[in-house]
C-alpha cells in the first residue's frame, strides 16, 4: 500500500512539539518535503488530511491519532498523549481567540461574480455542467424592503444544450422535462455562530421554489459543533451549504450538499415573477434557451476570465 495521507500526517506529528490543526499538518509536512511522497491530484489535499483525521479519530479503534481541543480541534499522537496537558490547549485556544478576524472592504454583492464563476466552473459542484447565473436585485421589486425572505441573491439554471442532441432535448421536453434544473443561492460574507440560523433559515425561505438551494458564504467558523449544526439542518431542510475561499477560489468547496427535488414549487415562481423583473426576465431568457437550443450568455451574469486577480482587485481581502 502506497504512502497516505494519515501516513504522512503521522510523520509530521511524531516530530510536532505540539498539536496541529489539520492545516498545520499539511503545512508542517510540505515544509520538510513529504508531500512528494504522495501520489495525489487533488487541488486541496489539506482538506483531505483534514477528512481522514477527523473519519479516522472518530471510526477506528486502532487509530494512531488523538483529537484535542475544539476552536480549531487540532490532531497528536495517542502514542505521545501523555505529553499533551489540558491547560496548554486552552492557553492555545485562548490565543487563537484574540487573534483578529479577516479584514474585508467589500460588500456582500461583490461575492456574487465570484459565485458565478463557482457555479460555472467547480466541476464537482455541478457534476460536469455548466451552470449559468442572474443576480436578483430585491430593490427592483413591486414591494422593496419587504422581500428579503423571498427573494435569493443568485438564481441559476442548467440545460444540457452543449452535450445533449437536439432531437434528446427535444423529447425530453415533449415528455417530463428533467433535463432543466434551477438553482437558489443565498449570500452572506460570514457564517458564523451569531448569524447562521438566521441566515439559514433564510436560504430555506428563499429557495423553496428551486430544485436545489444553498446558503453561500465566504468565511465559515470552523469549529466542530458549529458545522455538526449546519450539517444537521442541511440535512434535516436540504439546503447546502457552499465555501467561498477568498485565499484560493478554486478550492473553494460544497461543505454539505444539498438535497434535489424532482419538482418546482410553481404557486412560488408565479409570485416571485409577480413581484420581481429580475425574476420574471431570468425565466424568460431561460425558456428562450430551452426553446432555442441555443444559450444566450449575454443575458445572465458574466463569468470572471481572472478570479484571483478580481480577488485582489475588487475585493481587497486581506488576512
Amino acid at each position: 500500500m502506497g504512502y497516505s495521507f494519515l501516513d504522512f500526517a503521522y510523520d509530521v506529528l511524531k516530530l510536532a512539539s505540539k498539536p496541529l490543526t489539520y492545516q498545520e499538518v499539511w503545512t508542517v509536512g510540505v515544509e520538510r518535503g513529504l508531500s512528494s511522497k504522495l501520489n495525489t491530484a487533488g487541488k486541496t489535499p489539506d482538506q483531505s488530511i483534514g477528512a481522514q483525521l477527523y473519519v479516522d479519530v472518530r471510526d477506528n479503534e486502532d487509530t494512531r491519532f488523538l483529537k484535542v481541543g475544539k476552536r480549531p480541534a487540532r490532531f497528536f499522537l495517542k502514542e505521545r498523549e501523555g505529553e499533551v496537558q489540558p491547560d496548554s490547549i486552552t492557553k492555545i485556544e485562548k490565543e487563537e481567540a484574540k487573534k483578529p478576524e479577516p479584514k474585508s472592504s467589500f460588500h456582500e454583492r461583490d461575492l456574487h461574480p465570484l459565485l458565478t464563476y463557482f457555479a460555472y466552473s467547480n466541476l464537482p459542484f455541478n457534476r460536469g455542467r455548466a451552470i449559468h447565473t442572474k443576480t436578483i436585485y430585491h430593490e427592483n421589486s413591486k414591494k422593496p424592503g419587504y422581500n428579503e425572505w423571498v427573494y435569493p441573491d443568485v438564481v441559476g439554471f442548467y440545460i444540457p444544450v452543449d452535450e445533449w442532441d437536439d432531437a434528446v432535448i427535444e423529447i425530453n421536453r415533449l415528455c417530463d422535462n428533467t433535463s432543466l434544473r434551477l438553482f437558489s443561492f443565498e449570500l452572506k460574507k460570514v457564517l458564523n455562530k451569531a448569524n447562521y440560523r438566521e441566515s439559514f433559515f433564510q436560504a430555506v425561505s428563499n429557495s423553496s421554489w428551486a430544485h436545489e438551494g444553498y446558503l453561500v458564504a465566504a468565511e465559515v467558523l470552523q469549529d466542530d459543533d458549529f458545522l455538526s449544526e449546519l450539517q444537521r439542518l442541511a440535512s434535516s431542510f436540504g439546503i447546502g451549504v457552499i465555501h467561498l475561499d477568498l485565499t484560493d477560489i478554486d478550492a473553494s468547496e460544497v461543505v454539505f450538499p444539498a438535497r434535489p427535488k424532482d419538482r418546482l414549487d410553481w404557486e412560488t415562481i408565479n409570485k416571485l415573477c409577480e413581484q420581481n423583473g429580475d425574476f420574471k426576465k431570468f425565466l424568460k431568457h431561460v425558456k428562450i434557451d430551452f426553446q432555442s437550443k441555443t444559450l444566450h450568455k449575454s443575458e445572465y451574469d458574466d463569468i470572471l476570465k481572472d478570479a484571483h486577480e478580481y480577488i485582489k482587485a475588487k475585493l481587497n481581502f486581506t488576512k
